[in-house]
């Protein structure tokens, strides 16, 4: 059987469109001219979020409602990150680990962190004694009330 397509104009409000295989009705659509259609058009967009059990992405194309764009209607091409998108996320990751490098070779260096890790066996034998004569004083404010 022939396809047609009857294409009905008749009101300036609103068109009606229907494929028809034979008497078999296939698609049906209707376009209110108060209401743009923007199924079928194509648009710029930026993905707002990536839904990986859906194999799907919500796209923001500038309307009040998301896009949505199963995965294989992108193409691959868009999946590979940019040359200079790339090249400049190296140079920050570069750069942070430069910056890391370079506060963990100060700490290393810090005399003072060198003088207390000597003096730390030291402090915590010598601590012990302080700690008794404090409690003996009734000075240490840190010491749990003891229950009975």
């Amino acid at each position: 059987m022939p396809k047609r397509m009857l294409i009905d104009a008749a009101r300036p409000e609103e068109t009606r469109v229907v494929v028809a295989d034979g008497a078999q009705l296939e698609d049906y659509d209707v376009a209110l001219a108060s209401r743009p259609q923007i199924r079928g058009n194509i648009y710029l967009a930026k993905v707002v979020r990536v839904e990986a059990s859906l194999q799907a992405a919500f796209v923001d194309y500038g309307h009040e409602k998301h896009g949505f764009l199963s995965f294989t209607e992108i193409h691959p091409d868009y999946f590979q990150i940019p040359v200079a998108d790339r090249e400049a996320i190296v140079a920050r990751d570069s750069e942070l680990a430069r910056q890391e490098a370079e506060a963990d070779e100060l700490d290393d260096d810090d005399p003072e962190d060198l003088d207390a890790a000597d003096t730390g066996e030291e402090l915590s034998a010598d601590s012990g004694e302080d700690d008794e004569d404090q409690i003996a004083e009734g000075d240490n404010r840190s010491e749990r009330p003891r229950r009975r």
